[in-house]
């Protein structure tokens, strides 16, 4: 079985895991670290101490409504896409660890079309 990096549990909560294939399993977020935890494989998980994480991009969707996932994008082994039941709750215990400034949104469907159709145009002129 895996030790756990926290000492105090701020939240548990069922959660998905996007590495790779979707796992299934619980997210707990600690004093310490972000860690996620397979519920069939105990040698299945991810654990992300706080001085490790760079940003934590959230996929807003109507004006704050709906959280469907979340990214944690961190300083060395990449990023890291989860989605859990209660993702606003998540994302406010991760608050208290990561800073504002740290915490940002996805880019919209449309800002990313535009992004594709102006690079594409900048490409071709050149």
């Amino acid at each position: 079985m895996v030790e756990s990096l926290n000492t105090k549990v701020d939240l548990s909560v069922d959660a998905t895991s996007f590495v790779g294939l979707a796992r299934y399993g619980k997210i707990i977020i600690g004093d310490n670290a972000f860690e996620f935890y397979n519920e069939k494989n105990a040698q299945d998980y991810i654990q992300i101490p706080w001085k490790e994480v760079d940003y934590v991009v959230a996929n807003v969707l109507f004006k704050g409504k709906w959280i469907p996932r979340y990214a944690i994008e961190t300083k060395k082994d990449g990023t890291f896409n989860f989605a859990s039941k209660d993702t606003k709750k998540v994302l406010s215990a991760m608050r208290s660890y990561v800073s504002y400034e740290r915490m940002v949104q996805a880019n919209s469907f449309f800002k990313v079309i535009k992004r594709g159709v102006l690079g594409f145009w900048k490409r071709k002129k050149s």
